[in-house]
């Protein structure tokens, strides 16, 4: 065996998880055998053999940069569905690093578990050990690599700090096709229901533009529901709670988003192409109420999205439902949901890319929403519009009259008028 084959054995498997925490499937096997050749090829020009792992793991970071780029000239790969290039750094490389330190043991048990993404019965079935003893070993491999990880891990993050005032934006629509995008946010809250996602997003009043109510929402591990894996995700309001009169407009949706209790929590399930609510828990006096997808209309009421909760799909597309010509939009029926445009979102001081989704009372009669949607798939606005005699015999005006100063647009001739916006930060 000459000294490239040792070395490479030797560094191997780190290598292999660097790359497959990039790419997933039969992509990440052609760039480790595009990774080993350019090793082999360029050896004899390598001076130092003790610094042969970040020699290796540089190039299969080349050569993942340059299959990222013919996935990206693909017409046929949505972008949402690319790794993020400009995002890979240093600590991704430790990641890697941190497991080849590990036991062979601690680093199978983490891969099993966080990359291949096997519920605990699994692995257990795959390494014939009992249930029980893959939750001691992986708790215990867990501390180990925290302790071994040079950086601060990413759960470990601060939340970001809301505005009290919304900051100032403009919406300028382009003549250009949407993009396609994988768009996998929880209908509703915005969070993406996959570990180590977190959140933090305000509910803004208009026309003051002052911060009604903000939350605090991370993803807490894994969970299961009547059989159906998902994941538990939690929403905490932060402090100081919202103080708001029975005469105050913004009363009812700050009410409606649950602001009155101090945290919800939430199963949600990402499959098939799809993101639905598994189930929802709150508590009120005392007493904790948990409903679930099998409790009928009491949990599609506030929770279901599509026809028996399928829920939303995550491969938004322009299917010509509703149509936008200025301030104008057409639809066809109420009670759909669709991709209306393109647009410069500046939001801040930073302007992104966009597509706009317009729900058209999907989910509440007479309420129209628009949604601002990065390439990423991440929402940064989201715009909510009454029909103008929406609730009427409740509010004894109507909202052209309550809110004077705000937006409005027309759908089908009927005018909407903007009550309030959600502002997201990541």
């Amino acid at each position: 065996m000459d000294d490239f084959e040792t070395l490479l054995l030797a560094n191997k498997l780190g290598v292999e998880r660097w790359v497959k925490f990039h790419v997933s499937g039969p992509d990440a096997e052609d760039v480790l055998q595009e990774t080993y050749l350019a090793a082999y090829q360029a050896f004899p020009r390598l001076k130092d053999t003790a610094a042969f792992r970040p020699w290796l793991i540089s190039i299969a970071r080349n050569k993942w940069r340059d299959w990222y780029r013919k996935q990206a000239r693909r017409p046929d790969t949505p972008v949402g569905e690319l790794p993020d290039v400009a995002g890979e750094e240093e600590p991704d490389t430790a990641v890697a690093e941190t497991l080849d330190r590990l036991s062979d043991r601690d680093a199978r048990m983490l891969q099993l578990f966080y990359l291949e993404q096997l519920p605990q019965k699994e692995i257990a079935r795959q390494l014939s050990i009992p249930t029980g003893t893959v939750k001691s070993r992986l708790n215990a491999a867990r501390d180990r690599f925290r302790a071994a990880y040079p950086y601060s891990p990413k759960g470990e993050r601060k939340m970001k700090k809301l505005p009290l005032f919304l900051p100032p934006y403009a919406v300028r629509w382009k003549d250009e096709a949407p993009f396609p995008v994988v768009w996998e946010e929880m209908m509703g809250w915005g969070i993406v229901p996959r570990l180590g996602e977190k959140l933090t997003w305000g509910m803004y009043d208009l026309p003051s533009r002052k911060l009604d109510v903000g939350y605090d929402m991370a993803v807490t591990g894994r969970a299961r529901v009547h059989g159906l894996e998902g994941v538990s995700f939690t929403a905490k309001v932060m402090e100081p709670q919202p103080e708001l009169g029975e005469d105050d407009l913004m009363a009812e949706p700050v009410a409606n988003s649950g602001a009155p209790q101090e945290v919800w929590t939430f199963v949600g399930q990402l499959q098939d192409g799809y993101t639905r609510f598994l189930s929802a828990e709150r508590e009120e006096d005392g007493v904790r109420t948990l409903t679930t997808f099998l409790d009928g209309e009491e949990f599609m009421a506030n929770w279901g999205f599509g026809e028996d909760n399928r829920g939303n799909s995550i491969h938004p597309t322009a299917k010509g439902l509703i149509r936008r010509d200025g301030a104008a939009y057409t639809a066809p029926a109420e009670g759909v949901l669709d991709v209306v445009g393109r647009c410069d979102l500046t939001l801040d001081g930073r302007t992104t890319d966009c597509i706009a989704v317009m729900d058209l009372s999907a989910y509440v009669e007479g309420v129209a929403s628009l949604q601002f949607i990065d390439r990423n798939g991440r929402t940064l606005l989201w715009q909510r519009y009454n029909r103008d005699d929406w609730e009427l015999a409740r509010y004894g005006k109507r909202w052209s009259e309550l809110l004077p100063d705000n937006e409005r647009i027309a759908i089908n001739g009927v005018t909407y008028v903007h009550w309030y916006d959600c502002y997201y930060l990541r």
